[in-house]
């Protein structure tokens, strides 16, 4: 009874200031009243913010997350085979969803979390959620390979503002010209404020039946995070609800720091607003025991920094020695809205040379920072007021870099080579075009 009236109340107070915009507006100046955040985000019957992403083995597992209004107390998921055909309609598996209640900024809602297992590797699959009664579509996802089979993927950087007017046409550009990509890392700041259900909504929207269908590889930037009573910040309440993501990383960071092997790489998503030390522990023993040919981790807060005054050096002298240690190929970070890339970087060489870790730094939203190098300049390329998405395709022995720009222009590229018992061998393939750059102060 008490959920009711409050929910009543809540719907009572949005209707008002709806009116009373929408009135005062018109009265004045005719000009139309924004659209309500309560109805623009107002979760109902049918499904929303559907998402793939894994929990499990990626070549015999995967999770769909998403979202409803309390009137639906039991979420379902159904599965079939794919065909070319609807007849796999008949043939669709259920699976019953974990339920849990989330009340947020704009009032409650169910979030349903369903995982298949027993999956096929390289198999093409098709599902639905919903009730039982009101579903989704049928969206398809393709298992992956449980060989060190060829892979690509998607990596962005900070979405963070105005993420569906100006993140959409970036994200959808990304997953249009990466072909056969398996999933998108989003390297934290998906979003501006932490708890803001309308922004989470937008996050969503903009990515549309993207998420239902490529995977979503999610780390935390220090704007999934926020201060609660007595100044302590906590990661988003939202996180868990919305992502289903594994569990097997440090105690106390379930679903923010995690790790997955997919197709020989291993990806280890880490999460650098808190726990770091015990994240270097679990790291070093982690990588210890590491039987993929390729090694990635991606975090937000830069081991490298675009901005001087963002330089993170605590972080850097606590992870990069096990980046050296472990041989970790590639470093994914956001942050500093901007771009820049590395040659190899070891702790012992600061620059080119032999063997190391290329890091970069990257941002596909539109909030844009000035490059500030720090005493020496770690980068070899880089990016100012630019939106950017990457795409990262490996092969055997290669893996093979692209960051493109929102019109999907190639605008840095290089190569890794594999070589049994020498260092990683980087080709360097930025095209021959000046780089994006503020114009120089008067």
């Amino acid at each position: 009874m008490k959920t009711v009236t409050y929910r009543l109340l809540l719907l009572a107070g949005f209707v008002v200031a709806a009116l009373v915009g929408a009135y005062s507006s018109s009265y004045f100046n005719d000009t139309p009243a924004p659209v309500s955040q309560y109805w623009l985000h107002e979760p109902g019957l049918l499904p929303g913010r559907i998402i793939l992403t894994w929990a499990g083995d990626p070549a015999t597992t995967q999770a769909v997350t998403w979202r409803t209004s309390t009137e639906v107390a039991a979420g379902y998921a159904e599965i079939a085979l794919s065909e070319d055909g609807p007849g796999f309609q008949e043939r669709a598996q259920r699976v019953e969803a974990e339920t849990e209640l989330f009340v947020s900024d704009l009032g409650e809602a169910n979030y349903h979390s369903a995982s298949f297992t027993d999956l096929a590797p390289s198999t093409m699959y098709v599902y639905r959620v919903g009730d039982g009664t009101n579903w989704s579509e049928w969206n398809q996802f393709t298992t992956a390979s449980d060989q060190a089979d060829p892979l690509t993927f998607v990596y962005v950087g900070d979405a963070q503002n105005d993420v569906f007017s100006l993140w959409s046409r970036v994200i959808r550009t990304g997953y249009t010209l990466a072909s056969g990509a398996r999933f998108i890392i989003h390297a934290g700041d998906l979003i501006n404020r932490a708890n803001r259900d309308a922004e989470w909504g937008e996050w969503h929207r903009a990515a549309g039946w993207i998420n239902a269908t490529l995977p979503s590889v999610a780390v935390p930037g220090n704007h999934e995070y926020a201060a609660e009573e007595g100044g302590e910040r906590k990661l988003s309440g939202h996180w868990r609800p919305q992502f289903t993501l594994p569990r097997n990383g440090v105690e106390g960071l379930e679903e923010s720091s995690y790790y997955l092997d997919i197709q020989g790489v291993r990806v280890v998503g880490l999460n650098s607003n808190e726990k770091r030390e015990e994240q270097a522990a679990w790291l070093d023993e982690l990588l210890s025991d590491n039987p993929n040919r390729w090694t990635i981790c991606a975090f937000h807060h830069p081991i490298f920094s675009a901005a001087g005054s963002r330089d993170n050096p605590e972080l850097r002298e606590l992870w990069q020695p096990l980046f050296d240690k472990h041989k970790v190929d590639l470093v994914l970070q956001g942050h500093d809205h901007s771009y820049a890339r590395s040659n190899l970087i070891t702790g012992v060489n600061a620059q080119a040379g032999a063997g190391g870790t290329v890091y970069v730094v990257s941002v596909s939203g539109p909030k844009m920072y000035e490059l500030k190098p720090t005493d020496e300049k770690w980068w070899v390329r880089a990016a100012e007021d630019t939106q950017l998405y990457q795409v990262i395709r490996i092969v055997g022995d290669r893996l093979s870099y692209e960051s493109h720009t929102a019109r999907g222009h190639v605008y840095d590229a290089f190569d890794l080579v594999k070589h049994d018992g020498a260092p990683n061998e980087l080709i360097d393939k930025a095209p021959n075009t000046p780089e994006r750059r503020r114009a120089a102060k008067p």
